[in-house]
């Protein structure tokens, strides 16, 4: 009975980081480029109460008597499947449609990767208009340098290709390119990739390097479209459902335990 109330606990914990991983989801389901994630389980230890042996004195056991001891935590994936599209006035909105990530430099000036196209002209340490996301991290291109503005153009009037290529508009109505491009990544492994807050990945080596979409090969290469947004892919009828399983099962886990309680109070009580 003793090893029931273990085995309850340990239930009563992985369904709680359940939960917390349901509760995350839904807590993003309106932010941009957010991929929701799902708790993975896997049993604990096995406690074997009767080995299967043949003997020849015919006391043939063929199977052996095993009883588990509870679940823990596998994993948390990411389900990276596309969020749908969603316009938006700002001329500096982008999503990708296909499996790439921006690209995109942090604080401390290491390189990161994102699905959230939510960007906006800055001004960096020297001055220059830069493309950025809301935290002032800059979005770069595929030389590692960041897309610039250049002098005398407006922001309203940039246009970015289905390839990311950067364009701003003359005074004469033509649009010059500007040789920058919006840099585009995929992962063998996108799963593997690290979350560091903000919406940003870190590449990881369960990963694997970012492969240019400039460059790589035996790829299909992504689409950006200007004017939208990739919404969080949280279906919230599916978390919902999943929520109610998961707090049945903490209950019934809750319950093991009770039960094995009220036995253990009752087997104490055969001294008197």
């Amino acid at each position: 009975m003793m090893r029931a109330l273990w085995t309850g606990a340990s239930g009563m914990k992985a369904q709680q980081t359940n939960v917390d991983t349901i509760a995350n989801n839904l807590a993003n389901v309106n932010t941009v480029g957010y991929k929701s994630q799902s708790t993975q389980f896997k049993s604990l230890l096995y406690q074997t109460l009767r080995t299967a042996t043949t003997t020849a004195n015919g006391e043939d056991k063929p199977t052996s008597a095993q009883v588990g001891l509870g679940a823990r935590v596998a994993s948390t994936n990411t389900d990276f499947t596309q969020g749908t599209m969603q316009a938006n006035a700002s001329s500096t909105a982008l999503c990708v449609t296909g499996d790439g990530f921006f690209a995109v430099r942090g604080a401390d000036n290491q390189t990161y990767y994102t699905r959230s196209g939510d960007f906006t002209w800055a001004l960096d340490t020297a001055g220059n208009r830069v493309l950025a996301t809301s935290k002032g991290q800059e979005v770069l291109d595929y030389q590692g340098n960041p897309i610039m503005l250049p002098d005398g153009a407006s922001g309203d009037s940039v246009s970015f290709g289905t390839d990311g290529a950067v364009a701003y508009k003359a005074p004469d109505g033509t649009y010059i390119l500007t040789g920058q491009s919006v840099a585009l990544y995929q992962f063998s492994n996108p799963k593997g990739l690290e979350k560091a807050g903000d919406s940003l990945f870190e590449a990881t080596d369960a990963s694997g390097g970012a492969i240019s979409e400039a460059t790589g090969v035996g790829i299909t290469r992504s689409t950006i479209a200007q004017g939208y947004l990739e919404a969080s892919n949280v279906n919230v009828a599916d978390e919902m459902v999943n929520l109610i399983v998961a707090q049945r099962a903490y209950e019934m886990n809750s319950k093991a335990i009770t039960t094995s309680d009220t036995m253990l109070e009752q087997a104490n009580n055969l001294k008197r």
